[in-house]
């Protein structure tokens, strides 16, 4: 990378005497986003020269570190633009030097991102991250835990087309309507990294996408009682894998106070206790990431967001292993 770019932490370091919480996060993940294997990949399909009469394009690494920056801070295209022009530290990570460059505007950061989603870019970066992961001994082939969550649209119809994302579809849980559409994924039961990613609408019923969480190597699945009697699925006949599915909870709560009924209890606890490493990924994706609803109308866009978010969580939580091996 540019001179700029890799002096980043070394910067933050040398001139903050007491850093912010943007400047440690950002100074890690300086340190453990696999850069070069990133721009090794977009760059076939990063433009060389400007059209004609036009700017000459933004160095690829400037706009890579920008939409990163936009999913881990949840910007929109103008908002990651007014974040450039306000936020020193972002325009040092960027890379950009507000007296001799030029801050990318909204409908660059916008090019970019479509640039990502035309290639089906976002699930290579994925792939690439996981491959980055596995050579640092986090591979993930023992045991999966499968699970999905909602992420609400808007559901105002004051758009352009005047109605709602004709892509997005409502579902209830529990005694609550919820519009939007579903992310489900497969976690390795170990790590609790993810190497499984699907998007849906919302009332695509979680077990029809099982099957697409599952990489083929392991030996058990975990999942919670919606995915009951996915063992007679036709798409997992012939596979030898044990499924521990939880038990229905008005089932569990109505199981009898004896020694069998005891046992089963604990059982379903300790299945309870593997499956939660799920939520830690969702926690991030929701909470840290902040992706709690959409702004791109459409699965496609959705779908190429998640999986850059996803490589994105999974450095996240593996940070503290990578930052001791870099």
């Amino acid at each position: 990378m540019g001179g700029k770019q890799l002096g980043f932490s070394d910067y933050e370091q040398s001139t903050a005497k007491k850093s912010t919480k943007r400047e440690k996060f950002l100074t890690e993940m300086e340190q453990v986003v696999p850069w070069q294997a990133l721009l090794d990949l977009i760059e076939p399909c990063y433009p060389k020269t400007s059209k004609k009469g036009g700017r000459r394009p933004y160095p690829l690494a400037t706009m890579l570190r920008i939409h990163l920056m936009q999913q881990w801070y949840s910007l929109s295209d103008p908002g990651m633009e007014e974040a450039l022009i306000e936020v020193p530290t972002m325009r040092r990570f960027a890379g950009i030097d507000l007296i001799s460059d030029r801050i990318p505007d909204e409908t660059t950061i916008l090019t970019f991102r479509h640039l990502l989603e035309k290639n089906e870019l976002g699930e290579q970066i994925f792939q690439t991250v996981k491959a980055h992961l596995k050579e640092r001994g986090m591979a993930m082939k023992q045991g999966t835990i499968i699970d999905a969550t909602l992420i609400a649209a808007p559901s105002s119809t004051k758009n352009k087309e005047g109605k709602r994302d004709p892509e997005m579809h409502q579902t209830k849980k529990g005694n609550q309507w919820y519009f939007g559409m579903k992310v489900h994924i497969g976690v390795d039961k170990d790590t609790g990294l993810i190497h499984s990613v699907e998007t849906t609408a919302a009332n695509v019923h979680d077990i029809t996408q099982a099957a697409d969480l599952l990489h083929g190597e392991e030996k058990v699945v975990y999942a919670d009682a919606a995915y009951r009697g996915i063992e007679k699925r036709e798409e997992m006949a012939g596979k030898s894998i044990e499924f521990r599915v939880a038990m229905r909870p008005g089932k569990r709560r109505a199981l009898p106070d004896t020694h069998e009924g005891r046992l089963q209890d604990l059982v379903e606890g300790a299945k309870a206790h593997i499956r939660a490493k799920v939520e830690h990924p969702f926690r991030v994706i929701k909470q840290q990431f902040e992706f709690q609803k959409t702004s791109l109308r459409g699965l496609a866009k959705n779908h190429c967001k998640m999986n850059v978010l996803a490589a994105l969580t999974n450095l996240f939580m593996a940070r503290r292993q990578l930052l001791q091996t870099s």
